[in-house]
């Protein structure tokens, strides 16, 4: 069974950067300087669990309503993880008050978040050597 839960980054930024690393520096060959984030301390946080309570997936919202580093571990895909984090973030992001969100998603990504009511907007862009593409969502 899987949880989702809010976490702080205080006593979890172990078990997140750990699920980053692994993901995006050692799967995707992300630059370490481009994955690191100085403002990680100010953002929300979002860790999902599998039983025993093991970290398998991983995302986290900004006070502008950017939804980023969402990554779930390669084996524990395509089990709704990514769907129940997203939800989570979602819920939080609309239970703060945020009126659209958004995010930079990487271009295989695209149709995952659109079947979560995200909307693609603009072109194609290259961060940390990877296509992406701004999608938006408005949360009335």
């Amino acid at each position: 069974m899987i949880t989702v839960t809010e976490v702080p980054w205080s006593t979890h930024s172990q078990a997140l950067m750990a699920l980053r690393m692994a993901i995006f520096v050692r799967e995707q060959g992300i630059a370490l300087d481009d994955e690191l984030d100085p403002n990680d301390a100010k953002h929300r946080h979002f860790l999902a669990f599998d039983e025993p309570p093991t970290p398998v997936g991983c995302g986290r919202l900004t006070a502008q309503g950017q939804i980023g580093r969402m990554a779930v571990l390669q084996q524990h895909r395509h089990q709704g993880i990514g769907a129940a984090l997203l939800h989570n973030i979602v819920t939080a992001a609309h239970d703060a008050g945020i009126d659209r969100i958004f995010l930079h998603a990487q271009k295989d990504a695209e149709r995952f978040y659109a079947r979560h009511g995200f909307i693609a907007t603009g072109e194609n862009f290259f961060e940390a050597g990877i296509s992406h593409i701004t999608m938006h969502r408005t949360l009335t």
